[in-house]
């Protein structure tokens, strides 16, 4: 299956890009947890979805834990799990406290850049097939229309 989009204009008039056509990515579903475990188990694993979400469970708190005692967390080829904040500055650093100042603490990812899986934004555009989602309309119907001879 492609990745697919979908184009907009934008309306913002007071923008100096008011009138250009964008594009989008869209998402049909979001696959939940359990379904990634019963999809993982059904990759000819000899682990059934109970163990691959046994794993799983085990795996998403054991990440969570050690991002909460400042580490970064490698996750294989595929990147890099961190933290970050964003803050306000104080005029000194006797003044600043994390209470006032600091406005949230946000999990970042960062994509692995090794060759042999690199999951840059220029990599990942090079892999992707590109859909419309007007084309995949198009191509339902089409379908369906020949399933119904």
């Amino acid at each position: 299956m492609p990745v697919l989009y979908k184009t907009y204009v934008n309306q913002m008039r007071n923008s100096k890009m008011f009138g250009k056509v964008y594009a989008r990515i869209v998402s049909l579903k979001t696959m939940t947890y359990p379904e990634l475990c019963k999809h993982m188990a059904e990759h000819n694993s000899v682990y059934g979805t109970d163990v691959c979400l046994g794993v799983a469970n085990k795996l998403q708190s054991c990440i969570l834990e050690q991002l909460m005692e400042g580490k970064k967390v490698q996750f294989g080829d595929l990147g890099t799990f961190y933290l970050s904040t964003r803050t306000t500055g104080a005029d000194s650093e006797e003044e600043f406290n994390p209470a006032s100042y600091m406005h949230g603490i946000y999990l970042r990812f960062q994509p692995s850049r090794m060759d042999l899986n690199d999951l840059t934004s220029k990599s990942l555009k090079k892999r992707a097939s590109l859909l419309n989602v007007k084309e995949l309309a198009g191509i339902e119907t089409a379908s369906q229309g020949e399933n119904e001879d």
